[in-house]
């Protein structure tokens, strides 16, 4: 146990001086993965103490760490971590407490049936859907898609865990044109293959009319719909009240992708971009983007929870089961971190008005952000900014491209290259609940030195 305690003392004072510095730090990393592989060194011959490990790793690697929790990350949809969560994940790690069954693990169980409950208050979503917490986005649109895969062929005759999909029918699925490329990935997974893409409008939203005409045109297959909240690039959100009732006239399972916008649900002042979502047949979220809680936390919610326990659960003579139901019923993983204990800590530090204000607050960055790019001579702001995203042009694709190398030179914050609507651009993604008015200010500045 001494060994034990003088490893967690350092971790500890490791870990805060990291945090410490963030504030101040360049954004980017100062060494290669390759100079970060020297720095570790070889396999030892002989055990070492844990204080010595724990000292060696964070001396070799901090050279090569990027400050995605600072206030200046906006380079892709990766959220901080909130003080609450971070301890709460420190909780977990030391629990060690495999979340699966209630009867072997009730007190982090515990804490995910409560976060279940608050989630589908907060998104105002129907309290009788099944949550289950997965590894990511990703995951979580594919517990959601495999539910409803096998839901659609079930209603079409065909069991697919029975059969497999070998001689079934075959599942359409449409998608908007910008979807994000997870949703193709997760469906080449579930050997669906390649999606039907549908006409979306200037900002990536699906065009409903669009969605009308491809439903008419149906081959009598088996049909999900999958739309959006939040465009990658746009921030931009389909027209649920729209698009959802046509896809259920057509006999369509109806998921909505949310990874990052799901959580607009929760604001007052941002619910209308939501509206309708509520009578989708599933959504998928990610708890570490808007809701900044530690990797990994994906949730995966379906509005028919007997049927995603159908597709993901699974039985076992040495299992201690619950007739309730299990955790490990919803999601693809048995042995699974307590990721929902993070999700209570951060639910439970923020409070209703707290998560609203947090949204709120990047919506607020990214106006800031929208404003300031449009005051820099040859800059354009692209997008409707309507959520967390911005992304602007700097005039021809090679200066903008030559302004987004600048400002991972100059080292301020991180902002992405990208390309939207064949035109390279700079993209902007708020997402994190350190970043502070100045730090946007500064960032502005950094770019109208790389601009100039």
């Amino acid at each position: 146990m001494g060994e034990l305690h003088e490893a967690l003392d350092a971790a500890h004072r490791l870990a805060v001086g990291w945090l410490d510095s963030l504030p101040e730090r360049k954004v980017p990393p100062r060494a290669t993965t390759d100079e970060v592989i020297a720095a570790l060194g070889d396999l030892p011959d002989q055990p070492r103490p844990a204080k010595d490990v724990i000292e060696h790793l964070a001396a070799a690697a901090e050279p090569g760490l990027t400050a995605i929790p600072s206030g200046r990350w906006y380079g892709m949809v990766m959220g901080g971590t909130l003080p609450a969560a971070l301890a709460a994940d420190w909780l977990v790690s030391s629990w060690d407490q495999n979340s699966a069954l209630r009867a072997v693990t009730p007190a982090t169980v515990a804490a995910e049936e409560l976060v279940d409950r608050w989630l589908l208050d907060l998104l105002g979503l129907p309290l009788g859907c099944g949550v289950g917490m997965a590894t990511g986005a990703t995951m979580s649109n594919f517990t959601c898609l495999a539910t409803a895969r096998d839901t659609v062929l079930r209603r079409a005759g065909w069991d697919v865990k029975a059969r497999g999909l070998v001689g079934s029918p075959g599942v359409r699925v449409l998608v908007g044109a910008e979807r994000h490329d997870s949703i193709d990935k997760v469906l080449r997974f579930l050997g669906l293959g390649e999606p039907e893409p549908v006409a979306a409008d200037a900002q990536g939203r699906i065009q409903p009319a669009a969605l009308t005409g491809a439903l008419a045109a149906g081959d009598g297959r088996p049909t999900i719909v999958v739309l959006q909240a939040g465009n990658v690039h746009s921030g931009a959100f389909d027209d649920f009240a729209a698009a959802v009732p046509v896809a259920h006239d057509a006999g369509a399972w109806v998921h909505v992708d949310g990874a990052f916008g799901l959580f607009a649900a929760a604001s007052p002042k941002l619910r209308h971009l939501t509206t309708g979502f509520e009578a989708a047949d599933s959504w998928a979220t990610d708890a570490h983007k808007t809701l900044n809680v530690p990797y990994d936390c994906g949730i995966a919610i379906v509005a028919d929870d007997a049927a995603m326990r159908s597709s993901m659960g699974m039985h076992g003579d040495y299992l201690i089961q619950d007739d309730a139901g299990e955790p490990f019923d919803r999601v693809p993983e048995m042995s699974r971190r307590a990721r929902a204990t993070t999700v209570w800590a951060a639910l439970a530090s923020l409070g209703r008005s707290g998560v609203a204000e947090l949204v709120e607050r990047f919506c607020h960055h990214a106006t800031m952000f929208a404003d300031g790019i449009a005051q820099i001579p040859g800059a354009e702001v692209l997008n409707d900014v309507v959520f967390t995203q911005v992304c602007a042009s700097f005039g021809s694709d090679e200066h903008t491209q030559e302004v987004v190398r600048r400002m991972l030179v100059d080292g301020t914050a991180w902002t992405s290259g990208s390309r939207w609507h064949d035109r390279a651009v700079l993209r902007v993604a708020l997402c994190n609940w350190s970043t502070t008015d100045a730090d946007v200010e500064a960032t502005l500045a950094a770019l109208r030195r790389s601009a100039a």
